[in-house]
């Protein structure tokens, strides 16, 4: 999969789901600065078509492997009690390699695609009724190589080859980001919901696949989408502290919202439920969460319906979350 977008999740929405009696509700104020980091552990080894694994691909060893580790780091900055703007800087590590050759993987590390959003919420804070609503817009820049190339040895020699889609540094895109975030207190429970939908306007990026087919001889640049929806229990006594449990979907859609969706991409989600645990304090707060896939769908690119077949993708059983912010 490509998605890597990751919905935000504010201080306020934070606040209210552990400390809702706090005197702190949690909003950024004018001139405060937070700064976050964010890591995410995914391992994807189980191949699907549709719905359907590729159960053979494992027992037989042929089954390729992704092992990402994506840092995030986001910095903040409170406009008002209302607007704030961020900047988000990514980064990754990933190896991909065969499970009968694991000594043959490809590899790839650095910085990718940067972004910056405006968010505000609808609802002028403090939201004394224990419920808002924020939207976001903002802009993702092609900073991350998208021809990253690695050396890798193989039963016909050493190579240096461009390394599949699934773990280059960025798409070669300019992207627009839209996201949204709400939170309602119900009793004792906060009830959480959480969106990012990423816009990539451009069609390919003229890096070349290797891939045998001439359709997918280029990588095409796709929209990105993720959702969570749930809710949070506070721990009664050890304040701060709540565990939560919702469900989530990302994913790559067949066909962009805007422009063309030709050239090698991978189309399809994955749906999880996600426990986790949140526990804030003064201006810190801490976050764990790993979603576990109830269900996996490789779907049918523009590329393969013209080609009358229906490639296969990787994806991982659950995902690692870790998340800590503070604010200044």
């Amino acid at each position: 999969m490509l998605a890597r977008q990751n919905a935000p999740v504010s201080g306020a929405m934070c606040r209210a789901a552990t400390d809702p009696k706090s005197l702190d509700d949690g909003y950024l104020g004018e001139g405060q600065v937070q700064i976050a980091v964010g890591y995410r552990k995914q391992n994807s080894f189980r191949h699907f078509v549709g719905t359907v694994e590729q159960k053979e691909r494992e027992e037989l060893k042929t089954a390729i492997v992704n092992d990402i580790h994506l840092f995030d780091v986001s910095l903040t900055y409170g406009l008002s009690r209302r607007t704030s703007i961020s900047l988000g800087v990514p980064f990754m590590y990933a190896n991909r390699f065969r499970m009968s050759t694991p000594d043959r993987a490809t590899h790839s590390a650095g910085l990718g695609d940067i972004s910056m959003s405006v968010r505000t919420w609808l609802v002028k804070p403090p939201a004394e009724s224990g419920q808002n609503i924020s939207v976001g817009i903002g802009v993702k820049f092609p900073t991350g190589k998208p021809d990253v190339r690695d050396t890798v040895v193989t039963a016909a020699g050493t190579t240096t080859q461009v390394v599949d889609q699934s773990i280059q540094l960025g798409d070669g895109g300019t992207g627009i980001v839209l996201d949204m975030q709400a939170f309602k207190n119900v009793w004792r429970t906060t009830l959480y919901a959480s969106g990012v939908y990423l816009i990539n306007p451009r069609n390919t990026n003229g890096v070349r696949t290797g891939r045998g087919r001439a359709s997918e001889a280029i990588m095409s640049v796709a929209d990105q989408y993720l959702a969570r929806a749930g809710a949070v229990f506070p721990v009664r006594k050890i304040r701060g502290l709540a565990f939560s449990f919702g469900g989530r979907i990302e994913g790559v859609p067949v066909r962009d919202i805007f422009g063309k969706s030709e050239g090698f991409r991978r189309p399809g989600y994955a749906i999880s439920v996600e426990p986790g645990v949140l526990y804030t304090k003064g201006k810190y707060t801490w976050n764990v969460s790993a979603p576990i896939a109830v269900e996996r769908n490789r779907r049918r690119s523009v590329t393969d319906i013209m080609d009358n077949r229906h490639g296969d993708a990787a994806f991982a059983d659950y995902v690692l979350l870790v998340g800590f912010s503070r604010r200044f």
